[in-house]
């Protein structure tokens, strides 16, 4: 399964790079000082220009569980959501990244957009197992399409490896 319709939008996966989706918002998988530094936040930074960083991290450090959302430089998205799904000890857990999650659509909401692309937080350097995240990932997109009232009508999920689209396209099955 690539696509669920729940209440008042829809839950996409495709495998891809991030930096190449067309949401008004992308998703980084940051730390909670904002330093882009390896995956996610490296592809981000390379492909967007170092603008996005210096934005962010002016505006941290946040806490672990919180986001924050800055522009996206040369990205085709508007802005980048910064998810803090760790801290300095570079280690995360399920409760984190269901947090950051819900953090990242609260500021997506904020900012009035209609979409919004994430990537399997806390998977890579955190070392998540795919279904572990995919799992609470998708149970804070589901909870936030269920509701009635908001603008975002689409959650993508952009994954890396065909092994974290199988995982998600898993959870997705049983979300919502």
């Amino acid at each position: 399964m690539r696509e669920k319709r729940i209440g008042r939008g829809l839950i996409s996966l495709s495998q891809g790079d991030i930096t190449e989706s067309a949401a008004d918002a992308v998703v980084n998988a940051a730390n909670n000082h904002l330093w882009m530094g390896a995956g996610v936040a490296g592809a981000i930074k390379r492909k967007g220009g170092a603008s996005i960083e210096e934005e962010a991290v002016a505006k941290g450090p946040i806490p672990v569980g919180e986001a924050v959302a800055t522009g996206a430089g040369a990205l085709k998205a508007r802005y980048v959501i910064h998810a803090a799904g760790m801290g300095e000890d570079l280690r995360t857990s399920e409760d984190l990244v269901e947090a950051c999650t819900r953090a990242s659509l609260r500021r997506a909401e904020e900012l009035k957009l209609e979409s919004i692309a994430f990537p399997a937080i806390g998977t890579g350097v955190g070392g998540l197992p795919a279904a572990r995240a995919a799992g609470r990932m998708l149970r804070a997109a589901a909870g936030h399409l269920a509701r009635e009232e908001g603008t975002l009508r689409r959650i993508e999920f952009v994954l890396f490896s065909e092994a974290d689209l199988r995982a998600f396209e898993a959870a997705l099955a049983d979300a919502g």
